[in-house]
């Protein structure tokens, strides 16, 4: 990002590097599996988002921590040379987070997650004032210490989005005040076949959020107080390879369409959608996330599939 460049987007949340071990076949822990493939590379979803906004243009800067380590130091050299803002990267003093996934054939994978510190890290709110200043959106990930700029990019006038993730109970305290504090959230459908009444549940708890559900290969589930929708997938010619950072893609894409760009929510669905299978044919990679132009392309390819059914 240029020096003179204010941040359109601010990514809050947790970056790391992420290995990726290729399984031959479904993961089965009570075997070993010689002769995998371990794949090393920046990941997690602050470098997910953050990596993505930037892709599709926008100024972003990014507020997390890193191990004063060498996995540290590479990670702050990628963001840097992407030419993402660094000044939040503080450091993490218990080292640089780790994920390991298991990689089934069929792109979908088991995470094993280190965390190690980030329930005792903290951000100084009154610091991170200057970072949110001027952007319009500011996207939030779930360390303990995140909750606490909430009330900071609120007031910095920004749309806040938040990304739950899996969630398993939408009553879980622990996403309280970031229900509270969003204005859209983002979740997974991963442990419910049946979202609904969970869609039903965030909407409630948040005040009233715009909640979108990536579904997989079922496609997109939209609550709002008005109801639910459901999107079915769209129809490209693109490769599963990898579902890592989908749901992070999917949030980059809707957000950048409707929040900034003030696309209708169809619209922006569809180009969140195609942002995630773009994610899905890149292998242990977030370095060749989408850009504007690719993202046009497939919509243009989307729409004539659609029409010739």
């Amino acid at each position: 990002m240029d020096s003179g460049r204010k941040a359109e987007v601010v990514v809050v949340g947790n970056v790391g590097i992420d290995t990726n071990v290729y399984l031959a076949r479904p993961p089965d822990l009570s075997q070993e599996a010689p002769f995998t493939e371990n794949v090393d590379y920046l990941g997690q979803p602050g470098g997910y988002t953050s990596r993505g906004f930037l892709r599709l243009g926008l100024a972003t800067s990014f507020i997390g921590h890193v191990g004063a380590d060498p996995l540290g130091t590479w990670v702050r050299s990628e963001l840097a040379a992407d030419g993402i803002e660094l000044t939040g990267l503080a450091v993490d003093p218990a080292g640089t987070g780790r994920c390991v996934n298991l990689m089934g054939p069929d792109g979908s994978r088991v995470s094993f997650y280190d965390g190690r510190g980030h329930r005792s890290l903290s951000v100084d709110p009154a610091g991170a004032g200057g970072i949110f200043a001027g952007a319009g959106l500011a996207m939030f990930h779930l360390p303990d210490w995140a909750r606490h700029l909430l009330p900071v990019a609120r007031q910095a006038g920004a749309v806040i989005a938040c990304d739950l993730q899996d969630v398993r109970d939408p009553d879980d305290e622990y996403l309280r005040d970031f229900l509270q504090g969003s204005d859209v959230l983002f979740v997974s459908s991963a442990h419910h076949p049946n979202p609904a009444p969970m869609l039903k549940q965030l909407v409630r708890r948040s005040g009233g959020s715009m909640v979108i559900c990536g579904r997989g290969g079922l496609g997109v589930a939209v609550a709002t107080t008005e109801g639910i929708r459901v999107y079915p997938p769209p129809r490209v010619e693109l490769p599963l390879l990898d579902v890592n950072g989908a749901g992070d893609a999917l949030a980059v894409g809707f957000l950048v369409a409707h929040e900034l760009e003030g696309r209708p929510v169809d619209e922006a669905v569809l180009r969140g959608q195609l942002a995630a299978r773009w994610a899905c044919a890149q292998r242990a990679s977030s370095a060749g996330l989408i850009t504007r132009e690719q993202l046009d392309a497939l919509v243009a390819e989307a729409s004539e599939a659609l029409q010739a059914v």
